[in-house]
Formats: C-alpha cells, sequence, structure tokens
C-alpha cells in the first residue's frame, strides 16, 4: 500500500514538472519580446539624451564645421520636407474637396432636377392657361345648320274651298300635314306666300287679284316657317290696306315671324332682313320683278321690294358686311317654263358678282334646273331657278296642268368651310307633289317618296290633264334636277 502510494505520488510530481517546464517556455518567448522592447526603448531613450547633451555641448563647434555644400543640402532637403507637407495637405484637402463637391454635385444634381421639374410644371400650366385663353377668346364653331323653303303659296278658290268650315272660318292646316314634320325641324324654314294676306274683310278671291284670309297665316306659323317672303307680282292685288293689314297681322299675333319683301312704313323697307340661326346671321333677300301692272300707292312707293339694279347690289354688299351668308330669293322667270330664261342668267351673274352665296328662285309656277355658279376665288353659289308651286289648283286644263301641281323644297346645309368661311355645304330639292280631292281638308302635299301610283290615279287632276301619273312625276325630276333631288 505504501508501495503504490509512493509510485501514484511520484507520477504526480513528474506531471507536475513537465507542464511548469511548458509553461515556462512559452512565457519565456513572451517576456524575451518584452524585455527587447523595453531594452531597445531604453537605449534609444539614453541615445536621445546624449545626443542632446552633445548637441547643446558640440553646436558652435558643429556650426563652424558645417560645408557650406552640406547646409545647402540640409536647406535643399528642409525646402523638400518643408514642400511635402503642404503637398500632403493640399492632396488631403483636393480629396476632401472632391468629395465635398461631390456630394454638392449631387446636391446640385437633385436641385436641378427639382427645378426643372417645377419650370416644367409652371410651363405646363402656363400652355393650360394660354389654351383656355384661347378658347375663351376663339368661340367654338357652331354646328351646321339646314335651310328649307318651299315654293308659292297659290290659293286658287279650290283650294281655299276646302278649308272653309260651317262657321264661316278657315282651316289649312290639312294642307301642310305630311310636310309639317320636315318643315319645323328644319334650323330656318322659308316660305313664298304668292298671295297677299289681308283678311276676310277685303273679300277673299282668287286669280287674277288674289286675296287670302288671316287663317292661312295661322297655318304658316302653325307648320313652322320662319321667314315669310312677300316680294310676288301678286303683292299689290289689294293695294295700300292689302300691304297695312297683312303687315300689321303678322306683327301683332305672330312677332316671332320674321317676314320680308313688303313694308307698311318707310323706315322698314330700308332694312335689310338677317335671321339669326345656330350662331349663323343670314342675311335673307327676296325681290320681285313686277306687280302685274298695278301701280304703287302714290304715298307708299316703298310697298314691294323690286328687282332694281342699284337696290339689289345696295343691299348684297350691305349683308355681306352684316351677316354670314347672303341669301337671294328672286321673283323672277317665265310662268310655265321648265326652264331658265336669259333674263334669270343675267341676274344670277350679278349675283354672283356682288357676293350672293345662295339663289332660290320662284314664280315660274313649275320647277326648273339646280345650277352651281363659280367665283374666281373658287367659292360657289348654288341656284335654284325656280322650286315650283307648294299648293295650288289651278283652273286651266290640258297638257302640262301636271307640272304645275309638282314642286320642291329646297334643302340646303349651312356651316364652315376648312378655310373658315360660312359657306353652302350641300344642297338638293325634295320632291312634293300636291294631291286634289273636293272633300274638306282634300288639298294635302306629299313628299314624293310617300306617293305612289295608286294615290296618283286618285287624284282630280287626271280631270284636266290624263297624263298626269307617279311615273310622269318622277321622269319629269330626274329631266330637270338630275341627281339633285330626293
Amino acid at each position: 500500500m505504501q508501495k503504490k502510494t509512493k509510485i501514484l505520488l511520484s507520477v504526480l510530481i513528474f506531471i507536475v514538472l513537465v507542464t511548469g517546464t511548458l509553461v515556462l517556455m512559452a512565457n519565456y518567448g513572451m517576456f524575451n519580446g518584452f524585455f527587447n522592447y523595453a531594452y531597445m526603448n531604453s537605449e534609444a531613450l539614453d541615445g536621445e539624451k546624449e545626443s542632446a547633451s552633445d548637441s547643446a555641448d558640440n553646436e558652435d563647434t558643429e556650426a563652424e564645421a558645417l560645408d557650406p555644400e552640406d547646409l545647402e543640402n540640409e536647406d535643399t532637403e528642409a525646402e523638400a520636407i518643408a514642400s511635402e507637407g503642404p503637398e500632403n495637405e493640399d492632396t488631403e484637402d483636393t480629396e476632401a474637396e472632391a468629395s465635398d463637391q461631390e456630394d454638392s454635385g449631387k446636391q446640385n444634381d437633385v436641385k436641378e432636377e427639382e427645378a426643372e421639374k417645377e419650370k416644367n410644371e409652371v410651363e405646363e400650366k402656363e400652355e393650360g392657361e394660354t389654351e383656355e385663353e384661347e378658347a375663351e377668346e376663339e368661340p367654338a364653331v357652331p354646328p351646321d345648320i339646314e335651310l328649307v323653303m318651299v315654293g308659292d303659296i297659290l290659293l286658287h278658290i279650290p283650294v281655299v274651298n276646302t278649308a272653309k268650315r260651317e262657321d264661316g272660318t278657315y282651316d289649312f292646316s290639312a294642307i301642310f300635314s305630311r310636310t309639317k314634320d320636315e318643315i319645323s325641324k328644319a334650323d330656318v324654314a322659308l316660305v313664298n306666300e304668292e298671295v297677299m294676306i289681308g283678311g276676310s274683310e277685303l273679300g277673299i278671291t282668287g286669280y287674277p287679284t288674289f286675296n287670302a284670309p288671316f287663317e292661312i297665316a295661322d297655318a304658316l306659323h302653325d307648320t313652322g316657317f320662319d321667314v315669310i317672303l312677300h316680294a310676288t307680282n301678286h303683292a299689290l292685288d289689294r293695294g295700300k290696306q292689302g300691304i297695312i293689314n297683312c303687315t300689321t297681322y303678322w306683327e301683332e299675333n305672330y312677332p316671332d315671324i320674321v317676314y320680308t319683301g313688303i313694308a307698311a312704313r318707310e323706315e322698314d323697307s330700308k332694312d335689310i332682313c338677317i335671321y339669326e340661326s345656330g350662331g349663323y346671321r343670314l342675311a335673307i333677300l327676296n325681290y320681285t320683278y313686277g306687280t302685274n301692272g298695278i301701280p304703287f300707292p302714290e304715298d307708299m312707293p316703298y310697298a314691294v321690294n323690286m328687282l332694281e339694279e342699284e337696290r339689289v347690289i345696295s343691299d348684297i354688299k350691305r349683308a355681306e358686311k352684316e351677316a354670314d351668308l347672303t341669301i337671294i330669293c328672286p321673283h323672277w322667270g317665265w310662268e310655265y317654263n321648265l326652264d331658265k330664261n336669259p333674263e334669270q342668267e343675267k341676274w344670277a351673274q350679278l349675283f354672283l358678282e356682288n357676293g350672293a352665296d345662295l339663289v332660290i328662285g320662284t314664280h315660274p309656277h313649275v320647277i326648273e334646273p339646280i345650277e352651281e355658279l363659280r367665283r374666281e376665288n373658287g367659292e360657289i353659289m348654288p341656284i335654284f331657278y325656280s322650286i315650283g308651286n307648294f299648293v295650288s289648283w289651278t283652273s286651266g286644263t290640258g297638257n302640262h296642268i301636271t307640272d304645275r301641281l309638282l314642286g320642291g323644297m329646297a334643302k340646303v346645309k349651312i356651316g364652315y368651310d376648312e378655310e373658315g368661311r360660312v359657306s353652302v355645304k350641300d344642297y338638293k330639292a325634295k320632291a312634293l307633289i300636291c294631291d286634289l280631292h273636293r272633300d274638306m281638308d282634300g288639298v294635302v302635299v306629299y313628299p314624293l317618296s310617300e306617293y305612289n301610283e295608286e294615290m296618283a290615279m286618285k287624284n282630280e287632276i287626271l280631270r284636266q290633264d290624263s297624263k298626269f301619273s307617279y311615273e310622269y312625276l318622277v321622269n319629269m325630276c330626274d329631266e330637270i334636277w338630275g341627281e339633285r333631288w330626293e
């Protein structure tokens, strides 16, 4: 037991010795480095002290012993060292400045972007404001408008009789019942009132000196006509009183209606008719070739607008200044002639040369050709030489009586062209036929497109002209109007 204890104790002592040796060896390297470092620093410190002492003792001697070249070299080295310092400083400063400039550049870029963005926003806002101002300064171009016009309201006694009621009054509404919708929908609707509306007090009469009851005025208004043309060869059939009665009735009962072609007051005769519709000002000038030889009242020489060259030219020039479009409605031509005559051609040229834009004629009681005249600047002036009768019932018999029942509705589109001028953009005629029966309300005007052969065979005009037929009417339109009708 004691022997084993000794052995274990010996082993432990051996382990302790080995471990201690290893530890001392590892620490020796660290301590050696530490002692070397301390020793070197100690020697350097002693050297500095000795150097300082020697420098102090031998300062003058060294100064005397220095070679001039050594002094120059030392100065050069000093300068080099001195210059080296600022260069390093400059380099550091340059790098700092570069860094600052880079940061500053980034900030400037951001500021420039913000400034550019702000500038663009301002410019866009200014552009928007400019566009708004321009929009306010330049009013929008109005849309196109449609003008329609129908021909002669020629109230022969058989027509008047179908409108007469038992109490002695008249109702002419049936005549317009099949065309009212289209007339009332038009922006501007004109009608040639062939006969004077003097009222029953002046007597209701037919051919050759007409006078109509006031109820025809009621029917024209109810149908939707806007402008009534009165300058016809029958305008003086009831003299001065007929003019006064007619104009007074319009003014007192229908102030919204515009009538033209006659005047009961001198100041009115000097005006020109300008009708406004849909943003357009339309001058409508109405004249007649004559009054069937009936003289003007001595105190009313201005009662009817006449086709007098000086007057017409003056009116057109005035209309060109005051209106957007000038329309001439002349009562001209030869009765029952299916073509234009030299007198119409002469007046058409005068209208063209002085600036008129559209001509729609009446009086011949039959339809005549539609043509287009052109000015040197390219502007056109369409001409409906005659649109015939709207309603009539002549007492005549024989060939071509049928022609007098066929009329036309001039349909004209008016608007701004590509050059910013108001002009006629389209025009054509719509064929109309007057259907005649002696019953009450038996006279009705139809669009030819709503008529047929069966209806034609019942029209009482066959008693006066056996050639009347639907086919005859269509062929007549084709022959005179060509492709300008519907």
